[in-house]
């Protein structure tokens, strides 16, 4: 881990607060960062509908923005291994974040807003693999499944209170996407306050880990020291697969309201309630993962395919569809990540989040595009899609969780 001056092994400055302390000011980091991108990210679809985006412009630009979120991060996690600056790769990322955002209510153009969003992304790309691997650490005395649970149900509180905001702004005065935008700089300024004192608080989070014998790998300048384990690669396939499968928020929001069946202020509405299931489901699978083990997961992709009643055209179903839609992605923002500190040493987990969020995010890509394309010729044609690809991500999630449960069973033994 990072310190004033480079860490040397067996040298780890002592945290300043308990390891629950850093998942839950961590936790709350993220509620305030969520407040800012789950804000714009619940209104840019119908914010680029105001611009005369199609459905397949806005299925692209979520599933590409998905992609750049996710894709680069493998970049990244090497870039932090490389260079051991975990927490210099976390506030720059938050930083973009929080600093883009606001700006893209300014621009009544498309490109602009585009690009904004885009830099919203790439500030979670850059931080993402260095805020993993700093969670992980804590993990290994609160539980992993227990602590991404956590962080996920705090981070998501925040996901549910900025659409809310909006939803107020955008109900007090309708259209207004330039106020809209705007008030997120307040939450954004801070998570920088904040996320300053942690960093001041636990400099070297690794020291958590304390006894074990991977923490001595977490240096400046260490490349990893083993490849990554072929079942680690077997379940980034499977988790690819499931991601194909899971349509974007921006595509829900743009059905439902294109079909008038929804107003611009319950739009954000919605998302909030999708995030707040999306936080609950995060805290109760990440205990549930604990205490069962990863085949729990096998929920994941049968949630997914109930998911597609948000694009029937009955408002109640719309709702029900989002809610589920909501336990899809806590779970894969939460306890998939789990499986991770399980399948590899945390000398290599920032290239090994980074190399998950890659294959997240051309999967995201590949599903915005293509369901956006579907959406255009036909609703029916896009749940089709939705469902054929959770098939088959079922059966691939099992074979890779099957495996992983034997050879647990095996090590036991041994």
């Amino acid at each position: 881990m990072e310190s004033d001056d480079p860490m040397q092994p067996g040298a780890l400055a002592r945290p300043g607060v308990k390891p629950w302390h850093f998942v839950l000011v961590f936790g709350i980091v993220s509620l305030l960062a969520d407040m800012v991108y789950e804000g714009a990210r619940s209104i840019i679809g119908p914010y680029l509908a105001t611009l005369g985006a199609s459905a397949t412009v806005v299925g692209v630009v979520a599933g590409g923005g998905e992609f750049v979120g996710y894709s680069l991060r493998v970049v990244s996690g090497y870039a932090v291994q490389r260079t051991g600056r975990y927490w210099t790769w976390t506030i720059l990322g938050y930083a973009l974040t929080v600093l883009s955002v606001p700006l893209i209510g300014v621009t009544s153009l498309m490109a602009p807003a585009l690009l904004l969003y885009g830099t919203e992304r790439l500030g979670k790309a850059v931080r993402s693999p260095a805020k993993d691997t700093l969670l992980s650490h804590a993990s290994a005395q609160t539980g992993r499944g227990s602590a991404f649970g956590v962080h996920q149900a705090l981070d998501q509180t925040g996901a549910v209170l900025g659409p809310l905001l909006l939803a107020a702004l955008l109900s007090w005065r309708a259209g207004d996407y330039r106020l809209a935008f705007g008030s997120l700089a307040v939450p954004g300024v801070a998570v920088l306050v904040v996320l300053g004192w942690l960093r001041r608080r636990v400099p070297d989070p690794a020291a958590y880990e304390t006894g074990t014998v991977e923490q001595s790998d977490v240096v400046a300048g260490a490349p990893a020291s083993r490849p990554l384990p072929r079942l680690f690669w077997q379940y980034v396939a499977a988790v690819g697969i499931l991601s194909c499968g899971v349509a974007s928020f921006p595509l829900l929001a743009f059905h439902a309201q294109t079909r008038h069946l929804l107003s611009d202020a319950q739009v954000p509405l919605l998302f909030a309630v999708a995030m707040a299931v999306d936080g609950l489901s995060g805290l109760v699978m990440g205990r549930v993962y604990d205490r069962r083990g990863p085949l729990t997961l096998l929920a994941v992709p049968v949630a997914a395919g109930v998911s597609v009643l948000a694009l029937t055209d009955r408002v109640w179903l719309i709702w029900v569809g989002v809610a589920v839609w909501g336990v899809v992605n806590g779970v894969l923002d939460s306890t998939v990540k789990a499986v991770v500190t399980e399948l590899v040493p945390s000398a290599s987990r920032a290239v090994a989040f980074g190399w998950l969020a890659f294959v997240r995010g051309a999967a995201l890509l590949v599903a915005g595009g293509l369901l956006g394309f579907s959406y255009d010729r036909s609703s029916d044609l896009a749940i089709a899609v939705v469902l054929i690809a959770n098939a088959i991500a079922l059966v691939a999630l099992f074979l890779v969780l099957r495996t992983m449960r034997v050879d647990r069973a095996h090590d036991s033994a041994g």
